[in-house]
Parts: structure tokens; sequence; C-alpha cells
């Protein structure tokens, strides 16, 4: 579809506000900014006075379908909130169930302008057909677990799914679909399943999600287990970092550790809110952006933040090293900001995406210039990252499709979404009893 906003105010790539502009999408790229209505025909005029346009966003780390146990489970740390809240919820999950958790999820990222999602989970046929659907984006990984040593990956069932996963949906959609590996964390596997795992990631040429340093005591175990090994060192070690990595949480990554992810080239992503509500700890990303580390921004799951408000996200991610170390000039709104959409965006691999630019793809949001929360106006980005919500999206477009709009998901049965989902879980707590 070809569309052209008119009279609109963009959030060019230097983060200035630019009034009066025209911005024409056609097969999904942006293929005219300029100060005058470009010649041709479009399938739809958007009027852009009271708008302005900016780079969606993308959650460089996600467990879509645990949208299915939002408040599940309350004032719990981490490992007594999995083993007895969200494990035993989980071995009763089935496909139709992650099918509608995950559709809700794409909704709720859709209100707050998230276009893309890294995801890590398992019944990865329901998701991605959920995220296809639903016209949205996402980095879908099949998540590895074991503690067998003697056990060959390739004989798991969880390698299977992701096998064939990769061979059946990756760059599918135009791309909207990126299949990924993972591994999901150094306590929760071998040597030898993470060694095999980073084999096969290089030999097919795909990206990895892991949880790194998420909590202290899955740091500290980490080096009792293996002689000292951070978990940063010890994956290394064993060549997972050796295809594009999304590490999550990072929070408590050590001195050597910095320069194995900047020489390695991994994308850490911080998800400040879900770190906080666990008392896991605050990562601290002024460090990790001043060494040259790739810093991008996530939500974890819908059970640990309890929301996908990536507004709500990107302010903390803004604010809470200022707390911790006594200094309000660290992360400015442009550094949180980035994190929020270009930086995602290539964490993702997707290098034409996450900017308002002639030639990138158009994963755009609209802002309502006219809320309260937009005024005044002083530094555009300033108002984003510290005053915005997801009350004031307008508008968000995929691959230059609609997907939310004025409250409505053209994409989305959302009625059906959510009382499918609601029905899911009444039948999961049952059984559980």
């Amino acid at each position: 579809m070809s569309v052209i906003f008119s009279d609109i105010t963009i959030l060019g790539p230097d983060g200035n506000a630019e009034p009066h502009k025209f911005v024409g999408i056609r097969g999904g790229t942006i293929c005219h900014i300029g100060d005058a209505k470009p010649d041709g025909s479009w399938e739809r005029e958007i009027d852009g006075r009271s708008l302005l346009l900016m780079p969606a966003f993308y959650n460089s780390h996600a467990h879509s379908p645990m949208t299915l146990m939002r408040g599940y489970g309350e004032n719990l740390a981490l490992h007594d909130w999995l083993n007895t809240r969200i494990f035993p919820f989980e071995d009763k999950l089935y496909p139709e169930a992650v099918y509608y958790g995950t559709l809700l999820a794409m909704a709720e990222s859709f209100r707050s302008g998230i276009v893309s999602s890294s995801d890590m989970y398992f019944f990865t046929d329901d998701m991605v057909r959920a995220v296809c659907e639903s016209g949205a984006k996402a980095n879908i990984a099949r998540s590895l677990a074991g503690f067998d040593e003697a056990q060959d990956m390739r004989e798991m069932d969880s390698f299977k799914e992701a096998k064939r996963a990769f061979e059946q949906y990756h760059g599918a959609e135009g791309g909207r679909i990126i299949i990924d590996m993972s591994l999901h964390m150094e306590e929760t596997s071998t040597e030898r399943l993470a060694r095999q795992l980073a084999e096969y990631t290089r030999e097919i040429g795909a990206r990895m999600q892991v949880h790194v340093s998420e909590t202290k005591r899955e740091h500290e175990g980490c080096k009792e287990r293996h002689g000292g090994l951070t978990p940063t060192a010890y994956l290394n070690g064993l060549g997972l970092f050796d295809s594009p990595t999304t590490a999550a949480h990072c929070v408590w990554v050590e001195d050597e550790d910095i320069g194995i992810l900047r020489e390695k080239g991994v994308t850490v992503a911080s998800c400040p809110v879900s770190n906080l509500k666990l008392a896991s700890g605050v990562c601290d990303t002024p460090r990790l952006i001043g060494e040259g580390i790739g810093v991008a921004l996530g939500t974890d799951s819908a059970a640990s933040n309890n929301s996908l408000d990536f507004f709500g996200e990107m302010k903390l991610f803004a604010l809470v090293n200022k707390e911790r170390r006594g200094d309000p000039t660290l992360i400015t709104p442009e550094q949180a900001f980035y994190a929020a959409t270009r930086a995602g965006a290539l964490g993702q691999g997707r290098e034409d995406c996450g900017l308002v630019k002639e030639g990138y793809r158009a994963d755009l949001v609209a802002l309502d210039l006219a809320a309260p929360s937009m005024h005044p106006m002083f530094d555009p980005v300033g108002n984003i990252v510290y005053s915005a919500s997801p009350c004031d999206v307008a508008l968000t477009m995929v691959d230059g499709t609609v997907v939310y709009e004025g409250g409505e998901y053209p994409t989305i049965d959302i009625e059906r979404a959510v009382y499918e989902t609601d029905r899911a879980c009444e039948d999961i707590c049952a059984r559980l009893g």
C-alpha cells in the first residue's frame, strides 16, 4: 500500500523535530521525505498537522506468550517465582493458548509503539502464526535448556523444533520473521549443549539470544561451577558469542566481561522494570554505553514486568542509574531513545530499520502532538522519553501497514484475543488446582 503523510512533523535521525514535511511510503519503504508533496497517486493520505512521526520501538528481550501469566506470581523472588508459579503454569500450556497469548502481546506492543520483539520461548509454530497474522516483526528463538551432559543436542526435541523453525520460517513474510537460536542460560544448560548450539548457530549463520548474569545468585553460581569464570567468560569460551548475540540483562557483569562484550559485538538487552520488580539489580548501562557496547531496551515478560509499556520502560532506563550513581547527567534522553529504537533494530539484524529516513523500512509511530503531555516542547526527544505514554500513540505502522490507529487494531480481532487469552488462563488455572 502507498501512503503519504502530509504536513507532518518528523523526528529526524539527528533527533530534531522538522515540521511541515511530506513523507511517502511505497512497498513498505520510506521513499520520500520533503517539503512538498511528490508527484504520483497515493492510496491513502494522512493529515499530519497534529502528529509527530518517529521511528517505532524494537523490544530486544521478550517472552510474548507470558501475557498468559500477567499478575500470576507477585511479590516473589526470581527463583521462587519461577519454580512455584511460572514453571508449573508453563507445564500446562498448549498451542492455542500460546497463539492467543502472543496475539494479545502483539496488540499491546502496537499500542505502545513496538513493532518487533526478540522473543525467547517455545511453541514456535504458534508464535510465528500469531506474529505473521498480526503484521508484526519478530526475532523468534526456541530456547534450549538441558541438564544431562551425556545428551547429544541433536536428539533433543527442543533442538529439533528450533532447527525446523529456522528451516521453515527464517526470512518469512518478506523478512518480518527472523528465527534466532537461543541458549536459555548457563545455569540451565550443560557445557556440551552450549558448545554444540554455538557450533550449529555459526554453521547456519543465525543469531543468538541468551540470558546472562540476571541475578547475583546465577552469576556467582557460575563462577563456583566453572573455576571462577563469569557467565560471560564461560559462554564466550564455548563460542556462543561467535554469532551475533543479544545478551539479556547483564546486571552483574564484571570488568573482564566488558571487554568480551565489546570485542564480540554483543548487544545487551537491558530490562530495568523486570530487574527492579524481581530485585535482580540494576544494569550499569552508562558504563556499557561508555565502553562502546550496544545497549538496547527490553521489557522481559508480562509476567515479570507486568506490561509492555515501552515508554515507561524507556523512562526508567533513563532514570534508574541517575539515582544509583548519584549523577543526574547519566543516560541522556537521546541515549534512551536510541536504545529503544535504532539499537534494538541493529541488535535484531534489521539494518534498514529504526530511523525516519529515505530508504528505510516504514516502521513508524505517529504521536498526538495535541496531547497535553507533549506541551511545551523544548526538546522533542526529552518529551518522548520523559512525558509521553502509550495514550499518546495515534498510529503504529509496520513496513508501511497500519497495525494500530486510534484505538483500533486493523490486523487483530482484539475482542477475541482478549476472550481466548482469558479462557486459556482459566482452563490452565483449573488444571493446576
